[in-house]
């Protein structure tokens, strides 16, 4: 009898190009996939993703969902595919669900954060980790301009492909917070287009260099033109935190 398992997967996307299966490319899901044909031993196994994190993104809590025949417990599970797995991607969670499970469709909503080492010189231990900005950045600002992001938009102007029939969000949560030189910003939404988080970040950072001010972000979002928004910023400070379902 046919199962549906939700997996949550976590793991370091650096030696990775990105979570989605590619030919010629070590991805994230292939990984995850021959792992569980081997531990179930059913050739074809089609792992869903909550969504694709890009070449070099992390994840705390990437959720997925596969469809079996094994018997194996959901918590015997977990430890069985780990077994298979290498050192920078784990399984950290497997319990059945019901048939209509979707990993992608039946999330409700998403949470990412975005790291930055704000100093003159790099980090060696921080380096797949988090983005370098060399010049001081100043937070309250970052938090000022922050504030407009959060709510119902059109965001196509912190959108680098356009893939979806819209372009509208509703932004719940973006957090800046800053430890020493450590800057992390905590975004939380109903859904996020391709690249928005990273735009929004190269967007924020150029608030915080006073390159643009808090107050012009209504009119950035207005324009929806991606070329009037910040630079992508680069992927190592991205991690996938959080995927919320009913």
């Amino acid at each position: 009898m046919s199962r549906n398992i939700k997996l949550t997967i976590e793991y370091d996307g650096t030696d990775f190009a990105g979570w989605q299966v590619q030919p010629n490319a070590r991805t994230v899901q292939e990984t995850v996939q021959r792992a569980i044909s081997r531990i179930t031993g059913e050739p074809e196994i089609t792992l869903v993703g909550s969504g694709r994190t890009d070449a070099g993104v992390h994840a705390r809590a990437q959720v997925a969902s596969v469809k079996t025949d094994t018997t194996i417990p959901a918590d015997d599970l977990v430890h069985a595919i780990n077994t298979q797995l290498p050192e920078d991607v784990a399984v950290i969670d497997a319990r059945d669900v019901p048939d209509d499970f979707h990993a992608r469709y039946s999330a409700t909503g998403k949470t990412y954060r975005y790291t930055i080492i704000n100093r003159a010189v790099p980090s060696p231990l921080e380096r797949n980790r988090a983005c370098l900005v060399r010049r001081p950045l100043d937070v309250a600002a970052m938090r000022a301009a922050a504030g407009h992001i959060v709510g119902r938009h059109d965001f196509a102007a912190f959108e680098s492909k356009s893939g979806d029939n819209s372009s509208v969000r509703t932004v719940t949560r973006l957090d800046v917070l800053a430890d020493g030189d450590r800057i992390e910003m905590t975004v939380s939404a109903d859904g996020f287009l391709y690249n928005m988080v990273r735009a929004i970040a190269g967007t924020l950072i150029e608030v915080g260099q006073g390159r643009r001010t808090p107050d012009s972000i209504p009119a950035l979002i207005a324009t929806r033109d991606r070329a009037q928004a910040g630079p992508t910023a680069p992927p190592q400070g991205l991690c996938l935190m959080e995927v919320e379902y009913r």
